[in-house]
């Protein structure tokens, strides 16, 4: 990304002045115990923060750590709604008296009026009764990492002896079922069940019974356990379509897990059509709500497809806080809550600068595509490649973003339009 002029500085610090006249709102991944994970999904972009942070073998957040984030965070917003999202890692590898105390602390810093929420991102291996009685009982709603049906979702989601994990993951369904917790299908699209679109949705929405589906595209750098994102050697940024911007080369940009940008746009435009087909109104996909929304002209409701980002934290075990979950490295670290509140950070010049160089690093051919106000780009960590004009910053799964739009933009129209008779009829 490039660096801010100085009149992005003074803009920001102008915009920092007169902070108090804004509604302040923000998010925070946390990760309360750090990367440990109790399997090991070959995919993973977070276990090796073990060795890059330098993490203890047993990471926990301190009960003066998490109650300094879960004041600060509460205190540093605006709004009548709070939401707090658990992940890892694994986190119920804390175990429930720690999210007992999670939701005490809520309790005690809690305004009135203000509705606090919780969501636990997990791969469900350790959800029994009593933790599926907790999650009930305090309104969790519970992100479940399932990739398809068995074959699929075992290919990468394995346990650290190399044991298939899809059995314990269903056994985690039906607990959550009999105690009737809300969860979300969480899927990572990676090079293998991006080639199996309709047998990975209707397992989802059939089988699984999922009513709310996240489809997250598996891109990862060569490098990315050692090297940040913009970091990157300029000498080894392949241009588009070329074979080093696909994976499975020797050379490639990315891993082999990745999902193929071509096998992403296929995968979208055929879950999409099964979707409208079948689903509309009852199932929600968060990539084909949001194209919906944006093409009415609404904002986006994903920081990927927005056009400014920089309004999603992360936070480490320690208390320490990055740019984003996915620029947890050093170079991004904004310092630590035992040292600053969560509003000084989120609210900072320099995540400003991040937010905004989303947009203002994109190429030409960005700028150029008929799709920008849909796309902006994507997540910034995904680009990776370079332009057919040899221009760097463009999105490792721009094909796939462009054949996806260029292949369903109609239908989208079609329902934003319905969408807006229904509202005015309303």
């Amino acid at each position: 990304m490039k660096k801010s002029t100085f009149l992005d500085v003074v803009a920001l610090k102008t915009a920092e002045k007169n902070l108090d006249s804004y509604e302040r709102r923000f998010h925070v991944m946390t990760k309360p115990g750090g990367s440990k994970c109790n399997i090991d999904c070959q995919y993973c972009f977070y276990l090796h923060k073990e060795d890059l942070l330098h993490q203890p073998k047993q990471p926990k957040m301190d009960d003066e750590t998490l109650e300094a984030f879960i004041k600060s965070y509460i205190e540093s917003q605006d709004g009548e709604e709070i939401v707090f999202s658990w992940q890892g890692g694994e986190p119920t590898l804390l175990g429930i008296d720690y999210f007992r105390k999670v939701v005490t602390l809520q309790k005690k810093y809690q305004p009135k009026g203000v509705k606090i929420e919780n969501d636990l991102q997990t791969n469900g291996i350790l959800l029994s009764d009593e933790w599926c009685e907790f999650l009930k009982e305090n309104n969790f709603l519970v992100g479940l990492s399932i990739d398809g049906p068995e074959e699929l979702h075992n290919k990468y989601r394995v346990t650290r002896s190399g044991k298939p994990t899809f059995h314990l993951v269903m056994a985690a369904v039906e607990r959550l079922k009999h105690y009737q917790v809300p969860f979300n299908a969480l899927v990572v699209v990676n090079r293998l069940n991006a080639q199996y679109p309709l047998e990975v949705y209707r397992f989802l929405t059939q089988e699984l019974g999922a009513t709310y589906i996240q489809f997250t595209p598996c891109v990862e750098s060569k490098d990315f356990k050692t090297t940040a994102p913009q970091f990157w050697d300029e000498s080894m940024i392949p241009v588009k379509d070329s074979e080093l911007a696909k994976p499975g080369h020797p050379m490639s940009v990315v891993t082999d897990w990745s999902v193929d940008p071509d096998d992403w746009g296929q995968f979208l435009n055929t879950v999409f059509v099964e979707w409208v087909n079948n689903d509309l109104g009852r199932v929600l996909v968060n990539l084909f709500e949001t194209a919906v929304a944006q093409v009415m002209g609404k904002e986006s409701q994903l920081c990927v497809t927005a056009e400014f980002c920089g309004k999603g934290l992360a936070m480490e075990h320690n208390g320490d806080v990055f740019s984003c979950d996915h620029y947890v490295y050093p170079e991004y670290k904004l310092g630590n809550i035992n040292e600053r509140g969560l509003n000084e950070f989120a609210f900072s010049i320099r995540q400003h600068s991040f937010g905004m160089e989303k947009k203002s690093s994109l190429p030409k051919y960005c700028l150029e595509c008929p799709h920008l106000k849909l796309c902006w780009g994507e997540c910034p960590k995904n680009r990776l490649i370079k332009t057919p004009d040899g221009e760097e910053g463009l999105n490792y799964l721009c094909s796939g973003i462009r054949a996806f739009f260029d292949e369903s933009l109609p239908m989208l129209t079609g329902l934003s339009v319905l969408l807006q008779r229904q509202s005015n009829n309303n």
